[in-house]
């Protein structure tokens, strides 16, 4: 109160006309301008009291008035919608706003999610309240802003100040410079720096330029997703139960705007039919040519999940083009998603119509069997392609990288993350559209470059890490945490947290339980942090999903606390529990207690382990001397590592030997004999041909491997090991292969081409595909088979 009525003494002695503010008079509180500062005294702030209209009335009536106005987050924000509809002209001169905090009480019974356009209708001042991850210091956010979450894709609200999303790194606030009502000019707002008690606001900071010096540089920005809206036919925009495929993700995320509940957002029903449009923005002359390369994948796993999140039977229904699953298991899930009820339709869809009773849209295809069908789905999902944003391509034409007609960076076939421009990188979709795993094999292509070319500078910059000094816990008395994830819904769907909390609770030496939709955000390792020094806790156990990836992260937390990073015992009661047994919420729940009560009986027994330092053999072992091989094998050397490259073969090149040319038309047998060429005469590189690997042993950093070279057997010493030895083409048992010379493979066509055979008395050619692949025996797509068939196809005529 002290502060409210100091900002409001100095607007008045600033020029200001009057301060509108509550004043009990007659036995109520209402509105009134106080004009001197000894009237001050009878300032009210309670009960909560909309000013909006009263602002309004004043601002249109008495035009020379200059007023400052004690409001809160919800009368400033539908001041501003007033403003958009054009009802009031605001001007930063004529109004300023002193802004009062809600009590967490007040925040607490907000409902008011939308803007306020009748601020008569409000029954509270809004999504208030928010923690400050600034110090770890909380505040009250009494921005008065909403605007559409991006990251939810708009189909939520965010403040003009707010936390990115749930698990962003950094976990700090930012401003939008765009909605802010400082920064934008409309009003002389400093709500958000008056709240927060870390003074980590500076209302009155700017953007700075600032100029660094690398040696190279690594492009990975990816791509946007394509925005449908001109695509009259599909009615996205116009009918509310039309989404993107991100907007579905966000619908099924537990941190989304229905909180991973499968509902639509027209009316809040759960839908029964859904149906996913393939190939909208890609494949298609109109938008984009190429396929994005994600959307079947990302179609067959929403459909899947969706199933999992719906109450009731949900019918799925994929409309497509072409099936593409060729990566690592995509087959086996495409198959899993047929055997769960997922309907995958062949044709591809020309319009949505909706029924304006129900808000339904209804389908009308021409299936394979040339029937036309009308069919009526609860929501359509479009399964959306990629494309380059315009700013990225205006990046990289003002820097001169050379692109593809698509937009997409130019590489080289035999090196995908160099760029036109020496020491200039890329990786991930900028290149070309690829899903995660692709991206990451790239991202750490594109990083061994560039040590290739900043290799002299190698630990020149490095600074020691400092950690805290490891707390004495010998001889205490267990003190046991136990952290309880909800992964989202993943594991909160399912299993019943409340009764793990009031379980675990109940253990021998446990004295701190916590449940977090996030156990392995940044806020909350940091408050794990926090609890472990202030309830004096000396081991820790996490509830969560998988040790093979979080482990590590929370050993991290356990040694930033002070704790020997051994104390720890993890429990996957995702993995082991709520997913194998989401049908059976109840026994999902007891054995969760079973997994969570051995885990902390464990733990209890658990003493601090030292580390020793061991020296490494820093000499890699490469397995396979085919074009992968030989590529990691220089990369190695180039980085002054010494390599030992073992080749079963009596020559250097794998399957590549067999390869003629790459669909963009580069001959693959020079590329490879210069490889083979730089191999051999590298100094660092040791090759042995006709060799097999005998016997292994040692263990992470310090192996033995014994290598068999005609009747020699050689032992060497090395750290690491890279399995390079590729794959063998399938010989057909079907198509009467092997039994008519007419009949060959796809490489042995290759093998005619490169030796230069007389092919111009060919007539007629048939490739046939997927022979040996997408079947019971090999349940995956082999990737290159299509393209490969294409680009000979081609050649041939």
């Amino acid at each position: 109160m002290d502060r409210i009525k100091e900002e409001a003494i100095a607007a008045l002695k600033e020029g200001f006309d009057g301060v509108l503010g509550l004043r009990k008079r007659w036995g109520h509180i209402g509105p009134y301008l106080f004009r001197k500062p000894e009237e001050l005294e009878f300032l009210e702030i309670e009960p909560k009291y909309n000013l909006a209209n009263t602002i309004k009335s004043i601002l249109k009536s008495r035009p020379d008035l200059r007023i400052a106005a004690v409001v809160r987050g919800c009368d400033v924000r539908a001041i501003y919608k007033l403003q958009e509809k054009g009802e009031i002209e605001l001007k930063s001169e004529r109004l300023r706003f002193i802004n009062v905090e809600c009590s967490y009480e007040q925040a607490l019974k907000c409902n008011c999610e939308k803007p306020i356009y009748n601020t008569f209708d409000c029954t509270g001042c809004w999504s208030c309240l928010e923690a400050c991850k600034e110090n770890a210091i909380k505040r009250i956010n009494i921005c008065p802003i909403l605007v559409p979450d991006e990251y939810n894709q708009g189909l939520s609200y965010r403040k003009a100040i707010y936390i990115k999303y749930p698990q962003a790194v950094p976990l700090k606030a930012v401003r939008d410079k765009d909605a802010c009502l400082k920064l934008s000019g409309v009003l002389d707002c400093k709500g958000c720096e008056r709240a927060c008690q870390a003074n980590a606001i500076l209302i009155e900071d700017e953007e700075k330029i600032e100029e660094i010096n690398v040696g190279a540089i690594i492009f990975a920005s990816g791509l946007k997703t394509f925005d449908p809206s001109g695509l009259t036919t599909y009615n996205y925009r116009n009918y509310k139960n039309v989404l993107t495929s991100l907007e579905f993700e966000r619908i099924l995320s537990a941190s989304g705007p229905t909180m991973g509940k499968l509902l639509r957002l027209s009316d809040g029903k759960e839908p029964k039919k859904i149906a996913w449009l393939q190939c909208v923005g890609s494949r298609d002359v109109n938008t984009h040519t190429y396929c994005s390369s994600v959307c079947c994948m990302y179609a067959i796993k929403e459909a899947v999940i969706a199933k999992e999140h719906a109450s009731e039977e949900l019918d799925c229904a994929i409309f497509y083009m072409d099936m593409r699953t060729y990566g690592k298991e995509y087959e086996k899930y495409y198959e899993r998603a047929k055997e769960e009820g997922v309907r995958f339709i062949r044709c591809r869809i020309h319009t949505i119509l909706e029924n304006p009773a129900t808000g339904n849209l209804m389908l009308r295809y021409v299936d394979e069997d040339g029937q036309i069908n009308e069919e009526e789905f609860d929501l359509v999902v479009l399964s959306v392609g990629f494309e380059l944003s315009a700013k990225s391509k205006e990046m990289f034409l003002s820097l001169g990288i050379n692109a593809t007609e698509d937009g997409f960076l130019l590489t080289d076939s035999f090196n995908p993350v160099c760029l036109s421009k020496k020491g200039m990188y890329a990786c991930g979709t900028l290149t070309d559209p690829k899903d995660i795993p692709s991206s990451v094999i790239e991202s750490s292509a594109a990083s061994c470059e560039a040590q290739i070319l900043l290799n002299n500078a190698r630990n020149t910059l490095t600074k020691k890490k400092e950690i805290p000094p490891e707390r004495n816990v010998l001889g205490e008395r267990p003190r046991i945490g136990v952290f309880i994830c909800h992964c989202g819904i993943n594991i909160g769907g399912v299993i019943s947290i409340d009764e793990l909390k009031e379980y675990a609770k109940k253990l021998p030496f446990v004295e701190y339980v916590e449940d977090n939709l996030y156990t392995c955000s940044q806020d909350t390792q940091e408050k794990i942090t926090e609890v472990i020094k202030e309830k004096g806790l000396n081991r820790i156990v996490v509830a969560a999903c998988t040790p093979r990836t979080h482990e590590p992260l929370f050993q991290e937390t356990l040694i930033n606390a002070g704790l020997n990073k051994y104390l720890f015992e993890m429990v996957n009661i995702r993995n082991q529990d709520s997913w194998v047994h989401k049908d059976f919420p109840d026994d999902a729940t007891e054995k969760a207690k079973d997994l969570i009560r051995m885990a902390v009986a464990k733990v209890a027994l658990m003493e601090p382990l030292k580390e020793e330092e061991l020296g490494i053999k820093k000499d890699v072992l490469v397995v396979g001397g085919g074009i992968a091989g030989m590529t990691a094998a220089k990369s190695l050397s180039k980085q002054g590592f010494k390599v030992y490259l073992v080749e079963k073969e009596k020559q250097l090149g794998g399957q590549a030997k067999n390869l003629f040319q790459t669909w963009k038309g580069d001959n693959v047998q020079e590329r490879l004999n210069q490889l083979i060429k730089e191999i051999e005469s590298d100094s660092n590189i040791k090759v042995f041909l006709g060799s097999e690997i005998i016997d292994v042993e040692g263990f992470v950093g310090n192996f033995k491997t014994s290598i068999k070279e005609n009747n020699k057997t050689t032992v060497i010493e090395h750290g690491a090991v890279i399995i390079a030895t590729g794959a063998t083409e399938y010989k057909p048992k079907e198509y009467m292969y092997g039994k008519d010379p007419r009949i060959i493979t796809a490489l042995e066509l290759d093998k005619k081409l490169i030796k230069g055979e007389d092919l111009s008395n060919l007539r007629s050619v048939v490739f046939i595909q997927c022979v040996g692949s997408r079947e019971p025996e090999r349940p995956y797509c082999s990737k290159v088979c299509c393209t490969h068939s294409i680009k000979n196809a081609l050649y041939l005529k």
